[in-house]
């Protein structure tokens, strides 16, 4: 089969009515609308205070969402083929970064070295190496199944490789990128067919190391404690939460209105990155948080869709790379939301396409144009093999006659 030459455009003028890719780019859109929006409304008096430009954080993600659209344009056009062969490749970027980091190169923000200088603009090490990570995995799965499956040694060797990273990310200290990593190659490999069994002693494992790094580091041992019972210090370890919960009980049902926050006001630090959605929430309430809730429910839903058609129609690193990166958009998007609302511990995690940064929408950028490549490469195949069909049927036709 000759490899697709195709475009962006495509989809939206070649693809069946039942493909899901207009859902893909409808949804995700969507959530860069509002993040900008957002973004303009809970940061302009920080960001007067800070530059003297109320439009200064607003400004810049308006550049990054520009770039961002021409990263997912460009990563819509690269073969899939390309991101197979390069799984090595991709290993080895991803873990140079975490390593690179680390060193003097690396820029520290608050206690965590997380990001490295390139001038304009930091690049959060973390998000190159999630997605590097991805694509290593996926193509391992797929050249490795059988044994990935029945033995255990091709189970564990991806594992080690999982946890060399992850020992690389918890010295930056960077927790809620491990987590989400490491859950989301689970999940690929779950899906690969493993059985549940093999992962019972790794979950055990993972959970007293997971204790382990709560106890012994104070500031994430607050962090629980205040999760549980954010009141009982809320002007300390549970400030963040409690002035997020305030946000959530004044949007009310339908919120105060766009701009209208309080809770910006100098009140929930970091309202318009990882608390975004209490901002969200207190201006357009509860339909609001529930609009954006729906929407990322549709994301995911039709990046799983697109992976089990693509799994469905004989692509099986489309597949299982698909799955992987839905798994890391959905579960991001949970994490960011259930922090928010107090139902998990307090995480550095953004809410993907939606809070400010660089780093973060790029990388989700780049996962919606390798989602749209999927599904563009599918219906390529199926139009390929219908026409191979049809020249079939012609053919027979013409020798029984």
């Amino acid at each position: 089969m000759s490899k697709p030459d195709l475009r962006f455009s495509m989809p939206l003028a070649s693809a069946s009515a039942a493909s899901p890719l207009p859902w893909l780019l409808i949804s995700a859109t969507a959530l860069l609308v509002i993040g900008v929006v957002m973004i303009a409304s809970a940061s302009v008096d920080i960001a007067a205070q800070m530059t003297g430009n109320s439009f200064y954080f607003m400004t810049r993600q308006l550049i990054y969402a520009g770039l961002g659209c021409a990263v997912a344009l460009g990563i819509a056009n690269v073969p899939l083929a390309w991101w197979e062969r390069s799984g090595w490749l991709m290993l080895g970027i991803g873990l140079a970064a975490l390593v690179l980091v680390l060193t003097p190169f690396g820029h520290t923000v608050n206690g965590s070295t997380r990001w490295i200088p390139l001038g304009l603009f930091n690049v959060q090490v973390s998000e190159v190496t999630k997605i590097c990570l991805i694509a290593y995995l996926a193509g391992y799965v797929v050249r490795r199944r059988e044994e990935l499956v029945h033995t255990w040694s091709g189970f564990l060797k991806p594992l080690l490789v999982l946890g060399l990273a992850s020992t690389l990310l918890v010295m930056q200290p960077d927790f809620g990128a491990t987590v989400v990593l490491m859950t989301a190659a689970m999940g690929m490999i779950f899906l690969s067919g493993v059985r549940l069994s093999r992962f019972m002693p790794l979950i055990g494992l993972t959970a007293v190391i997971g204790v382990l790094l709560v106890i012994f580091e104070p500031y994430r041992l607050k962090r629980v404690v205040s999760y549980l019972d954010p009141w009982q210090d809320q002007f300390n370890s549970g400030y963040q939460l409690t002035q997020s919960l305030i946000a959530f009980g004044r949007g009310e049902w339908t919120g105060l209105g766009l701009g209208n926050s309080v809770q910006k006001l100098f009140f929930l630090p970091e309202a318009h990155t990882d608390f975004i959605f209490a901002i969200i929430a207190e201006e357009f309430g509860l339909f609001g948080s529930l609009a954006v809730l729906v929407l990322f429910a549709v994301l995911v839903t039709v990046g799983f869709v697109i992976a089990r058609l693509a799994e469905r129609d004989g692509m099986p690193f489309a597949a299982c790379f698909a799955y992987g990166l839905t798994l890391l958009v959905g579960l991001q998007a949970a994490i960011n939301m259930g922090v928010s609302t107090g139902l998990l511990p307090t995480k550095g995690l953004t809410l993907p396409l939606v809070s400010y940064g660089g780093s973060s929408l790029l990388a989700n950028c780049v996962i919606i144009g390798v989602l749209a490549r999927i599904e563009m490469e599918r219906q390529d195949l199926r139009q390929q093999k219908a026409e191979a069909g049809k020249g079939t049927r012609q053919g027979g036709a013409r020798y029984v006659d």
